[in-house]
C-alpha cells in the first residue's frame, strides 16, 4: 500500500513517537508499504519555524529532508499537473489550511492513504480521500 504521512505525524515520529499508536508504527515500519512525505510538508515546517510558531528541538528545517530519508521515507514532489488541477478539490468551510489541502489533493490524485490525526480531513473522504488514524 502507498501511504503519505501528514506533517504532524512526521514531527511526532521525530520528536514525540509515543503519540503515535502502535498499529501506525507497525504499518510505517512494514517494508511492504510505500511510505512518503510531500515536499509541501517541509515548506510548512520551514515557514512555521521562521514565524516562531514551531520548535524543532535543536534541528533546523533544512536538516529535515535528510532525516526523513534516513527514516526510510520517500519525499514526493507535487507536480505541475497536480498544482494546476488543485481547483477541483471542493472547499469545506471549516478547513482552509492550504498546506493540508495540497497534501489532501496529492493523496486523492495518486490514490494514497493519508496518515493523519487531523479531524477536519473527514470532510474530504466523500471526495476520494482515504485517511488512516
Amino acid at each position: 500500500m502507498k501511504y503519505v504521512i501528514d506533517t504532524h505525524v512526521f514531527l511526532w515520529l521525530l520528536f514525540e513517537p509515543k503519540k503515535i499508536p502502535d498499529h501506525i508504527i507497525e504499518l510505517l515500519s512494514d517494508a511492504a508499504n510505500h511510505i512518503a512525505i510531500t515536499s509541501i510538508s517541509f515548506w510548512e515546517i520551514s515557514l512555521k519555524y521562521h514565524l516562531g510558531k514551531l520548535e524543532l528541538h535543536g534541528v533546523l528545517p533544512d536538516e529535515l529532508p535528510l532525516l526523513a530519508q534516513k527514516m526510510g521515507l520517500d519525499i514526493e514532489e507535487i507536480g505541475a499537473d497536480e498544482m494546476a488541477s488543485f481547483y477541483k478539490l471542493p472547499k469545506h468551510d471549516k478547513h482552509k489550511d492550504p498546506f493540508d489541502r495540497i497534501v489532501i489533493w496529492h493523496c486523492i490524485t495518486i490514490d494514497a492513504i493519508l496518515v493523519s490525526y487531523d479531524g477536519k480531513f473527514e470532510d474530504y473522504e466523500s471526495n476520494g480521500l482515504k485517511v488512516l488514524r
